[in-house]
């Protein structure tokens, strides 16, 4: 008599299913809340950027390899994509346009699976060492071929090809951001779906303990080399979509500059968490554009921002979201309102001081022939006069002094609420 079989439930996971429908419906609707032609750009670079960061954590968050030369597989994805959109515009490649990206990601992987072998034989500095080596060793290379990279001046295309199909020609900037879209969610569930299967288990495995891995059997270096692989491919599919955007490439895609921003903004956004690249991803762009028109100094005030990440959240906002719900969901956030009340207050007129003498040091360099007074929020300062100097550094002393004050009243609380969630927990285990 054969056996009955056996059914199993598995319950629906209605918080990820929830997660994943919100994810959908930001991407759908952000282009109909924010509509001027400079928003939609932004959303844009923010989907190209998501695609980036995300392939680049593959290595650095879930495989503990900190790569400098990641832009060589973005770069040369834009560029392959680039030549393909020309030829497909020239009527020598029968692709739509809504498929070049794959021709990025095809290059990438292929890029990646030739350099990346040599590359992950190694772990730790020595691996960084060489990617960097490999980075500026792409980067000079492609300066020397300019039938490939078109020189100083890169290549352009034109992204409206052939007649257009249901009113689509990617000729206005919201259906490129629709098709930016459409690759983001998909390339962000494929690299979540990559996380749960034995590669992704076992590129974690690689990261913690090594040597362990190696002796239940497994091969490391093929580990690093088959996650590699992969992220190249979605880092190219990256650049194909930021060819089909601007319509131009040229070696900058390539350089290092682009490889430490996608280092420093993965790790601003908190390289151990799926979703930090995402929230790193939309830093990069918002920083990359609005802070840099803001003012001249935007990088120094971004590495100051990562210096005290470094020193107060290496986790990054990631970290920083997820401590919070979990106090949330034990319903003790509201006894910390007050402290960050204050810990913004005193942190905001610390920046204010700070943001005041940076801008003035920077007018006085820069903007010297114009005279030695400048408008900084709303205010004209006189530069040449030591009660601006003067009242910019009380305001730094005066915000670091009692945002020290404050921090250490909340780290007594937070203590406290740690302790009496650790309690609960406990107490809920125990019926």
């Amino acid at each position: 008599m054969s056996k009955p079989k056996e059914f199993h439930f598995k319950p629906l996971n209605v918080g990820r299913w929830l997660v994943w429908g919100l994810f959908a419906l930001a991407l759908l609707v952000a282009p109909r809340i924010w509509t001027s032609g400079l928003a939609q750009t932004m959303l844009t670079q923010m989907g190209i950027g998501i695609i980036a960061c995300l392939a680049y954590n593959m290595l650095l968050g879930q495989g503990g390899m900190l790569s400098f030369g990641h832009a060589v597989y973005s770069g040369m994805g834009a560029f392959l994509a680039i030549h393909a959109l020309n030829m497909a515009g020239a009527g020598t490649l029968g692709l739509p346009v809504s498929l070049i990206p794959l021709v990025g990601g095809v290059a990438g992987l292929v890029v990646a699976a030739l350099l990346g072998y040599v590359s992950t034989k190694k772990a730790g500095t020595p691996f960084a060492m060489i990617t960097l080596g490999v980075g500026e060793l792409v980067f000079a290379l492609a300066l020397m071929l300019p039938e490939f990279s078109g020189g100083e001046g890169g290549v352009s295309s034109n992204r409206v090809v052939g007649q257009p199909v249901w009113g689509i020609s990617f000729g206005p900037q919201i259906q490129v951001y629709y098709l930016v879209a459409v690759y983001c969610f998909i390339c962000t569930a494929a690299m979540f779906a990559l996380t749960r299967t034995p590669l992704g288990r076992m590129l974690n495995a690689v990261r913690d303990n090594p040597e362990r891995v190696e002796f239940v059997g497994y091969d490391t270096h093929w580990v690093r080399f088959m996650a590699f692989t992969i992220s190249g491919f979605f880092a190219g599919i990256a650049g194909g979509l930021g060819a089909i955007n601007t319509e131009i490439v040229n070696g900058e895609v390539l350089h290092a500059t682009r490889s430490g921003a996608y280092l420093l903004f993965t790790f601003l956004g908190g390289a151990t968490f799926f979703f930090g690249p995402i929230i790193g991803a939309v830093l990069m762009v918002i920083c990359g554009v609005l802070l840099s028109e803001l003012t001249k100094a935007w990088l120094l005030y971004l590495g100051l921002i990562f210096l005290f990440m470094v020193m107060y959240a290496p986790g990054g906002f990631a970290s920083l979201i997820l401590m919070n719900l979990r106090v949330a969901a034990f319903g003790k956030l509201r006894k910390l309102w007050t402290s960050y009340l204050a810990l913004g207050g005193t942190a905001l007129a610390a920046l204010v001081g700070a943001a005041t003498m940076i801008e003035m040091v920077y007018h006085r360099q820069l903007n010297e022939a114009l005279g030695p007074e400048l408008r900084f929020m709303g205010a004209t300062l006189n530069s040449a006069g030591l009660d601006a100097w003067f009242g910019a550094g009380l305001l730094i002393v005066v915000g670091v002094a009692l945002f020290e004050l404050v921090r250490r009243q909340y780290v007594h609380e937070w203590g406290e609420i740690q302790e009496d969630i650790e309690k609960e927990i406990k107490r809920r285990e125990a019926l």
